[in-house]
């Protein structure tokens, strides 16, 4: 494998359509700094449900400038509740200025690296760092579902799960402020008929022609 001096990669896709996963095999493979903005607003939804701030934004503002990305990505951020809470936060313009600037920061500071989130290709990397190469995530909400089921310890029935999916791919689309969209150089990766060994190997072909 050649030695990488700069690689930016977007990973985009909708609710658990395995882009994490995906994220953090290929940042493995090629050593590359992994950052997921879904966490980021996931950690926002955990503040807000924890302590009920009265300037929702003035607190986000403070609570970022004083975390590092290694401290959000090692909390439990993983629950319905959380969830639910991220879709709606994610459309607040104020919010996603908090979490742009605290990403763009991360992106600035490193040349190899890979961003997965909803608005990575189309917002964050779109210029001024511009990525190498973008994907885009997509998965049958019903395996999805069941895979994000999985993932909550069937704490919660799966037809719930499934629903909640449904309901938060179609406000992250519909949205006003940076909607999930496929732009038009992303490389379309279906996780619903491709085993992680596959996504992997496809992710890795397109890698190798840029580098």
């Amino acid at each position: 494998m050649k030695k990488i001096k700069k690689l930016i990669i977007a990973c985009d896709g909708e609710s658990a359509s395995g882009k994490s996963t995906a994220a953090k095999l290929v940042s493995k493979k090629y050593g590359l700094l992994l950052v997921n903005s879904g966490l980021l607003y996931r950690y926002c939804s955990k503040l807000t449900i924890d302590h009920n701030p009265k300037n929702l934004i003035i607190f986000l503002n403070k609570k970022f400038k004083n975390i590092s990305y290694k401290k959000i990505a090692k909390q439990n951020l993983h629950s319905q509740e959380i969830s639910d809470l991220s879709a709606i936060l994610a459309k607040n313009k104020k919010i996603r200025k908090i979490v742009n600037k605290f990403q763009k920061k991360i992106i600035r500071n490193n040349k190899k690296i890979c961003v997965e989130g909803r608005d990575i290709a189309s917002k964050i990397l779109s210029k001024s760092p511009k990525y190498d190469l973008a994907f885009y995530f997509r998965c049958n909400t019903n395996i999805a579902g069941y895979r994000r089921w999985l993932d909550l310890k069937k704490k919660i029935p799966l037809k719930e799960v499934q629903k909640s999916l449904r309901i938060r791919t179609k406000m992250d689309k519909k949205r006003k402020n940076s909607p999930l969209i496929k732009v038009k150089d992303a490389i379309l990766i279906r996780t619903d008929i491709l085993s992680k060994k596959q996504v992997l190997s496809k992710m890795s072909s397109c890698i190798e022609k840029v580098i």
